[in-house]
């Protein structure tokens, strides 16, 4: 693993037990304490991950948001300062490069956070795509730090470092933040991957290093990529290169959502996903339960009775609903909730019926 990148949490991560896997060309942890135990930490009270591998650009201008309102689906100005969304990149054909969250800082600069394995494809396209205007994609994070504390408990415990309320602050919002023992003001945003609540947070190397300590001596639980992997999947978010990619639209992948055809904003793939409106998408993202211990996973084939027609993009073990789970593209006919399919698992049918998504809904 001597070529792999390291976050600046490398170490620390090593001395609270963490186990080092190769993950899009870093050295990250695994786990912990064990996938389970962190999984449940950040449902019933709070767990952080080190997300520093994921990219974090810049764009500064006039009118970035202009700018980048071409690349994607979603109409950008829908958000104000302090504020941010989801959404995807596209190209001509609506096929999915990348899915990243786009934050509005306000004074003319805007930030995407984009997904690790993408980042050096994102932003050459980004680039070759923004050529020829006036705005200019710097690296945001540098050498710096992402955390992610995420669970019921993540806002009292974010609190208690700050000294500040975070309740005004919406799922979606973003502000500075002071936290005195850090001595600097910290970017963060009511935004995650696991379906609780939680907060991400953008920092330098050395203040990150700091609050990551903080956290775990807070009582935080350090969590790894398992734990990242089986919470998103239960919230039935998608990962990118697994559920969706450039072979898949947003309206297939139930992203329609981001997608804002009302608006009559030019974008890269608006063409091809007005004829898909038009015409029907031919196939659907479902969300499979299965009966029994049956695990499914990734590239696992989807039958309707003998006739293979789709395969498991994601799949896993709920330790929420004690079952297996997993998400995949079935034909439109066949993505109605209550439709029992199968799962061959190593030679083997298991029964899996559509179920509603996401698998698991935080309580209010």
């Amino acid at each position: 693993m001597t070529d792999l990148k390291r976050t600046p949490l490398h170490d620390l991560c090593q001395a609270a037990n963490g186990r080092m896997v190769p993950f899009a060309g870093w050295e990250m942890a695994v786990q912990f304490s064990g996938l389970v135990a962190e999984h449940k930490a950040v449902r019933e009270a709070a767990g952080v991950f080190d997300i520093s591998h994921m990219g974090v650009l810049r764009f500064s201008g006039p009118n970035p948001k202009d700018a980048l309102q071409k690349l994607v689906p979603t109409d950008l100005h829908r958000i104000g300062p302090g504020q941010a969304c989801y959404t995807v990149l596209l190209n001509e054909t609506g096929g999915i490069l990348d899915d990243l969250i786009v934050y509005d800082m306000g004074d003319s600069t805007v930030l995407a956070v984009i997904n690790a394995a993408c980042a050096g494809s994102d932003r050459a396209w980004l680039e070759q795509q923004l050529s020829g205007s006036e705005i200019t994609i710097s690296d945001e994070k540098g050498d710096g730090v992402l955390l992610a504390l995420q669970g019921p408990d993540a806002q009292r415990v974010l609190e208690g470092l700050s000294g500040t309320s975070l309740a005004e602050l919406p799922r979606f919002g973003q502000r500075m933040l002071p936290i005195p023992g850090l001595g600097i003001d910290v970017l963060v945003a009511r935004t995650g991957y696991t379906g609780e609540d939680g907060f991400e947070l953008l920092l330098p190397r050395d203040a990150g290093r700091q609050l990551w300590s903080q956290l775990l001596n807070a009582g935080v639980i350090p969590c790894g990529l398992g734990a990242r992997d089986s919470l998103r999947l239960e919230a039935a978010m998608h990962l990118y290169g697994n559920d969706m990619d450039t072979s898949t639209s947003p309206l297939e992948a139930g992203l329609g959502w981001l997608v804002h055809l009302e608006n009559p904003m030019p974008f890269i793939g608006r063409e091809a996903l007005e004829k898909e409106v038009e015409q029907g998408s031919q196939r659907k993202l479902v969300g499979l339960r299965l009966e029994g211990r049956a695990i499914p996973r990734h590239d696992y084939p989807i039958l309707d009775g003998e006739q293979i027609v789709g395969t498991v993009s994601s799949g896993g073990w709920s330790p929420c609903l004690e079952a297996g789970i997993g998400l995949g593209y079935v034909p439109k006919a066949l993505a109605k909730v209550g439709t029992v399919l199968a799962v061959e698992i190593r030679g083997k049918r298991h029964p899996a019926t559509v179920v509603k998504r996401p698998f698991y809904r935080r309580p209010s």
